[in-house]
């Protein structure tokens, strides 16, 4: 016996890239159906680091208090040789996106977090015991034959429509797989022992990567009392052999002082893969996550390149269904995301190369030059802040370059020739990366986070002036048909007048903390046109505001007069 089910959208997997997925979408009133082949969430350890980026998008979805608990704030990082003398320290103090930029979290506890806020959403279900079989696209919907595993060992099939699909299957997706695009990168033949301990024996609260010549490990204190250890294993040595207790106990032995005593969670052989899907979209099918890149281990980027995913998508996926845009919106998720996620994967395979060496000269080699380089703290600090880390900056998708006011791509670098621009202390463009988020402040909310002030959508931002008055109305209509909030950014000394001038339609903010003046002060771009996912649009002097706004609009094929009405689109904030 089979039955249709429908929903506008459609998620294969329920991990952690789905689950945020979900939650996007579900926060902005899409129907959408979650399957799972797996009875269960996976509840073992998995990933480790969280970063400020993902805390950002899980206080978008309203479930960062949920998720604090299960997490080490300021999880610090040593690299360390084999005589133990630390060669690098990775500490970063900087918090522009709201949050400590590192984080250590339990995966299992985070990811549990993330599927009970789909409750909050009549509109999302979550089916486990659903392995998809195939799917059918055609030009309007895609669907899907599904096997559903009963509880008692039977087997029926069902089926569901729905207008788009997303897999989020894990490294094997078959999504993937049957949009056959290619999977580039490769799998270093290097093994690790991973294993994991409750009740930690140490109790240190860090990170502490062996770049050991001898048998390179990671040593990580987690939250709720758990450890991890990774050790390279050697030619020679197998999956059995090293799953055994006698030789985990000898692996441990310079590390715990009574192995045996340990209250193991789990012991497990992994290979570390390094692959980039060729596209992320292919008509009505989409992958994301692990489906879409595969990443080693060392910069604990795997689960937050996911949520970067879902954080990209989600918005794209409510536009369109919402009217809001064109289908050829989706295009800009892979020419916005591929480029970053390569990047995080080619750091990461770099970052294992230095841990893991074991030749006697290049050790020596990388320990000469980490003690030189440590001698500058210009260099020294460039480590422990981490900004070798590439942060996500698109220069081709939904964006307007803030010089020529060309649509879709955008420059790095301001190059207009007028005075505000020549004299500014910065001209690296703000366009295609992420906006900051400190605290500011209203007479409703008090003192709270940007984000939780201007809500989940599309944002005006125009420091010290009303957006109403340094734009035509044409603007200002296409603005309210988008959805967008107007705000006004002023000190907290004009805060009361602009509350008293301003147009009752602009909500107005005090800088509270002098932190947005600082950064309008370094950069000639007064009007900031954000996107639901926190990054910039658009930016520009006053009276470029229509221009770059237009070609915004124009980058994400925008339907004027063609999407839902005002009040539905002003209703996504209001969901949050």
């Amino acid at each position: 016996m089979s039955s249709t089910t429908t929903s506008e959208v459609l998620i294969v997997g329920a991990g952690p890239t789905g689950l945020m997925l979900a939650n996007i979408l579900g926060m902005y009133g899409r129907t959408v159906t979650v399957l799972e082949a797996r009875d269960t969430l996976i509840d073992y350890p998995r990933g480790v680091g969280l970063d400020d980026e993902s805390l950002r998008t899980i206080q978008t979805v309203g479930l960062v208090d949920e998720v604090r608990p299960h997490t080490t704030p300021q999880h610090i990082m040593r690299l360390v040789n084999g005589r133990g003398k630390t060669i690098l320290i990775n500490n970063p103090q900087t918090d522009e996106f709201g949050w400590e930029r590192k984080h250590g979290f339990i995966q299992p506890e985070v990811d549990r977090v993330l599927y009970d806020g789909l409750a909050r959403f009549e509109n999302v279900q979550v089916l486990f015991g659903h392995e998809v079989l195939d799917v059918t696209e055609t030009a309007d919907s895609v669907t899907t034959r599904v096997k559903v595993s009963g509880k008692n060992g039977g087997e029926t099939e069902r089926t569901f429509e729905a207008k788009y699909i997303v897999g989020c299957e894990g490294g094997k997706s078959p999504t993937r797989k049957r949009l056959n695009v290619s999977f580039e990168g490769e799998s270093p033949s290097t093994r690790w022992l991973v294993v994991d301990v409750s009740n930690d024996p140490l109790g240190t609260p860090n990170v502490f990567l062996g770049a050991d010549p001898v048998r390179p490990y990671v040593s990580i204190g987690l939250p709720h009392a758990v450890r991890r250890w990774e050790f390279m294993l050697l030619d020679g040595e197998t999956e059995e052999m090293a799953t055994d207790p006698e030789f985990v106990n000898r692996m441990l032995a310079d590390h715990v002082p009574d192995p045996a005593n340990l209250e193991y969670i789990r012991r497990r052989v992994f290979t570390h893969h390094a692959r980039v899907a060729g596209n992320f979209r292919k008509g009505r099918q989409l992958i994301a996550g692990d489906a879409a890149h595969l990443m080693p281990v060392w910069m604990g980027q795997g689960w937050n390149s996911g949520m970067r995913d879902a954080t990209n998508l989600g918005w794209k996926l409510t536009s369109i269904l919402s009217g809001q845009a064109g289908d050829e919106l989706l295009d800009t998720y892979t020419s916005e995301r591929k480029q970053h996620a390569k990047a995080m994967v080619d750091l990461s395979l770099t970052m294992g190369n230095v841990i893991k060496m074991t030749n006697p000269a290049g050790v020596i080699l990388r320990d000469t030059a980490a003690s030189v380089l440590n001698l500058f703290p210009s260099v020294k600090s460039y480590f422990a802040d981490m900004r070798f880390k590439p942060m996500p900056r698109y220069t081709v998708g939904v964006l307007a370059d803030p010089t020529t006011g060309q649509s879709g791509t955008a420059n790095g670098i301001l190059s207009s020739k007028l005075i505000p621009v020549t004299t500014a202390n910065s001209r690296v463009s703000p366009v295609g990366v992420q906006f900051i988020q400190p605290n500011v402040r209203t007479d409703e909310l008090g003192v709270s986070k940007l984000d939780d002030v201007i809500g989940n959508w599309w944002t005006l931002i125009v420091w010290g002036n009303d957006p109403i008055d340094v734009l035509p109305a044409k603007t200002i209509n296409d603005l309210k048909a988008l959805g967008a909030k107007l705000v006004a950014v002023v000190p907290e000394t004009q805060y009361k007048w602009a509350k008293r001038d301003m147009n009752p339609q602009t909500l107005v903010v005090s800088d509270v903390t002098g932190r947005l003046k600082k950064w309008f002060d370094d950069r000639p771009t007064p009007m900031i046109l954000l996107r639901p996912d926190r990054f910039v649009a658009g930016a520009s002097l006053h009276q470029d505001g229509p221009r770059t706004i237009d070609a915004v609009l124009n980058s994400m094929s925008f339907n004027r007069g063609t999407a839902e009405t005002e009040s539905e689109l002003a209703g996504l904030d209001a969901q949050h």
